[in-house]
């Protein structure tokens, strides 16, 4: 949801003589969701709010404001919101302009450090209700997913095949409103953004990793069970249905390329055969109950398969993992849905946010994270959870396709600060597909990102 103080100098309204009274449908043309926001030295008017009539829409979506100058005090409709206080700062830089406009609304009576002596009722509208709204996901993603049609899935399917590419392309991962989805080019740079983003280094690159792989299963995959060890406290119980050809982190892609390990085959690396350690995060998607399933340090043995913990998340629905808790990613994050795949790369877009690591992170989380990894308080280090953004004036003309969509999502949906690990470096799926774009990458310097924050009411979807 969002709150939204709109103003537009002239024409403030359109005077209808019949009646005296004062239309305000019309201030932002029609883009935004309006709600006035005036102070006021004497009660001499009466604020109507009314939704927007409409049986597919909630009343809520759009607020009509009008002034009727009669002698009466009352506030027909609408409730103080405690978001609307976070707006007092900067509608205290606009009050000039609201007196030398001679416009009095009633507002609701609250104390809050004296910038005024009452605020109007604020409407709150959710992610994409509103055309003009500065919290929105991108309408032509779902019209995409919702046109494409998914194949059937008999068998598990391997990442980087066509069959694959055509799945999880008709695949929508969580609703439109949730985080991962949301558009946030025009999202405010935080306060800190600078110190934030020296801190993990302003004059390093940006890289990525060719990390994070996934199995796709069938709705009707045999579970097996999971032995769980270090993070089994904070972990969703099985069994899971984790199929024999489930890849382990890095796999193929990063195993190929190096000479001591190109000769492995995948249950060598399942196994561990080489004794090599590491995160062995494992992703397997149920694209057909829209059900995710993610293990860390997942490794099979003659007795089974063990892992350090496991996280499942519900693709249909905005829930979160419980509040304190890790997942897979130190964040408490998913991470099958922040990684840059191949069928996206070949579209030439990719419409949901990446995921990326820092050296240091700070013993804090802000929403979507639920979990920090971290004892230093330093304000200058980055929160699990934090969100940054290419800067919009970062010019991409000149790179590569496949770079230049990696980085137009980086402008339009950002990145989330998920883990410790190497700095700015985003995951893309170890897919043979995928060219070699280090170099490329490299062009990207820290100081082309800046920290954003949600805007002023923003509440989180549910």
């Amino acid at each position: 949801m969002k709150y939204i103080a709109g103003l537009r100098s002239q024409p403030f309204g359109r005077k209808r003589t019949s009646d005296s009274t004062t239309d305000f449908t019309d201030i932002t043309d029609g883009k935004e969701v309006i709600a006035f926001l005036l102070s006021v030295s004497s009660v001499k008017s009466v604020v109507k709010l009314r939704g927007a009539r409409s049986t597919n829409q909630p009343a809520s979506q759009t607020l009509i404001c009008r002034v009727d100058r009669i002698p009466t005090t009352k506030l027909c409709a609408g409730n103080m919101n405690e978001s609307a206080v976070s707006l007092l700062i900067s509608l205290a830089k606009v009050q000039l302009m609201l007196h030398q406009l001679n416009y009095k609304i009633l507002c609701r009576s609250i104390a809050c450090v004296g910038l005024f002596a009452g605020l109007c009722s604020i409407a709150p509208i959710h992610a994409g209700d509103a055309p003009g709204s500065i919290v929105k996901s991108d309408s032509a993603r779902l019209a995409r997913i919702k046109s494409a049609k998914m194949p059937e899935v008999t068998k598990p399917v391997e990442f980087d095949t066509p069959q694959a590419d055509a799945i999880v392309s008709a695949l929508e991962v969580f609703p439109a409103d949730n985080p991962w989805n949301l558009l946030i080019a025009d999202w405010p740079v935080a306060a800190n953004s600078k110190n934030i983003v020296a801190a993990i280094g302003a004059s390093k690159v940006l890289r990525y990793n060719d990390d994070m792989g996934y199995v796709i299963v069938p709705p009707n995959q045999p579970k097996v069970a999971v032995k769980l060890g270090d993070y089994s406290g904070e972990s969703d119980p099985g069994p899971y249905p984790v199929p024999d050809n489930v890849p382990i982190e890095g796999w193929p892609s990063n195993y190929k390329r190096n000479p001591k390990t190109r000769d492995l085959s995948l249950e060598d690396v399942q196994r561990d055969k080489l004794n090599l350690g590491g995160d062995r995060h494992a992703i397997v998607v149920d694209p057909t109950n829209r059900m995710l399933y993610e293990f860390y340090t997942l490794r099979k043995t003659d007795a089974g398969w063990v892992a350090a913990g496991a996280a499942i998340f519900d693709l249909k629905t905005n829930k979160l993992r419980p509040d304190g808790w890790t997942s897979t990613d130190a964040a408490g994050l998913p991470i099958f849905p922040s990684v840059v795949r191949y069928d996206e790369l070949k579209r030439g877009v990719i419409d949901h946010a990446l995921r990326f690591t820092a050296p240091r992170s700070r013993k804090a989380y802000v929403y979507p994270a639920t979990h920090y990894a971290s004892r230093s308080n330093d304000p200058n280090l980055p929160r699990m959870g934090e969100r940054f953004r290419l800067r919009k004036d970062f010019d991409v003309t000149g790179f590569s396709p496949d770079v230049r969509v990696i980085l137009t999502a980086l402008k339009q949906y950002g990145m989330f600060m998920a883990d410790n690990g190497i700095s700015w470096a985003v995951s893309v799926a170890p897919d043979p597909r995928i060219p070699e774009m280090a170099d490329e990458l490299r062009k990207v310097k820290g100081s082309d990102f800046e920290v954003v924050e949600p805007p002023a009411g923003y509440q989180p979807a549910k």
